[in-house]
Formats: structure tokens, C-alpha cells, sequence
């Protein structure tokens, strides 16, 4: 794997009308298969800066998972530790902790059992049964954090 963190931008039609569609129907309350939108302070400008997002949650523990890779947010989130996720008008804040490399196949297999048919795109030839061997060498490319209420 390359030393440049990877990263695929959305097209058009991604951020024109999907993202915008899910932040309103998330924002009105109506969350499609565990959306919310992250609100996160922007590492340069200090503006609250939002995206849709899906949530995971694995034996109670909540992650977050980058299926573009490095994006604005995660960027933004590995600077300010904490953020909010809200979903119709309630904002819950929460902190924030990056998941090491190998900490993160588990969380990869369950984001892909439960959003492949939306992301399985970014993850090539990669599903939910894929062995850990192969989730592991792909991790790097797939940041993962774990949300606690803050």
C-alpha cells in the first residue's frame, strides 16, 4: 500500500443529491438504516462542518467508519477528538478514539454485513466474509473511530 493516505471523493451526484438527501431526512428525524449526521469543528477554520454518516454499533460499543478513506471529516475529527451526531432535533456530543490497524477488521466485517449493498464500492472485492487476513492488510485505508458519549 502507498504511503498517501487514501481517499476517493465522492462525484457529483454523491454530493449533489445523495448526501443532501440523507442530512435532510436525518436532520427531519427520519434515520435510513442508522444515519446521522456528524457535526465536527473544522481543524483550520473552527466552523462546525457536517455529513451524513452511518453508525455502527458492535457488542454496544458505537464506531464510525471512513469507507472513502481519509476524508474532510476524518480529518477534522482526528484534530478536535469529539463531535455531535444528530438525528431529527437531538445532538448527543461524543469523543473520540481512532482504532489502530489491527484493532479494526472485526468493526470492518460488521460496517460491510450491515452497508455493503451502499459502500461495498470502496471495498473492491471485499465482504462480510472475507477472512481477517485480507480485512487486516486493507485496514490502514479505512479509518475507524470509537464514539463514547462525552
Amino acid at each position: 500500500m502507498s504511503d498517501q493516505p487514501r481517499y476517493l471523493e465522492p462525484g457529483w451526484f454523491t454530493r449533489n443529491v445523495f448526501n443532501r438527501l440523507v442530512r435532510r431526512l436525518t436532520l427531519l428525524g427520519v434515520s435510513i438504516w442508522g444515519s446521522r449526521v456528524l457535526r465536527v469543528r473544522g481543524r483550520k477554520s473552527g466552523e462546525w462542518r457536517a455529513t451524513p454518516v452511518n453508525l455502527l454499533t458492535v457488542e454496544g460499543q458505537r464506531y464510525l467508519v471512513a469507507p472513502r478513506g481519509d476524508a474532510q471529516w476524518v480529518r477534522n475529527l482526528r484534530a478536535a477528538g469529539s463531535g455531535e451526531l444528530k438525528l431529527g432535533r437531538r445532538s448527543e456530543p461524543f469523543a473520540a478514539e481512532e482504532l489502530s490497524d489491527d484493532a479494526k477488521p472485526s468493526i470492518l466485517r460488521e460496517y460491510l454485513r450491515r452497508w455493503k449493498f451502499e459502500v461495498g464500492m470502496f471495498f473492491e472485492d471485499l465482504d462480510a466474509n472475507s477472512p481477517d487476513e485480507r480485512l487486516a492488510e486493507v485496514a490502514r485505508g479505512f479509518p475507524v473511530f470509537r464514539i463514547a458519549a462525552s
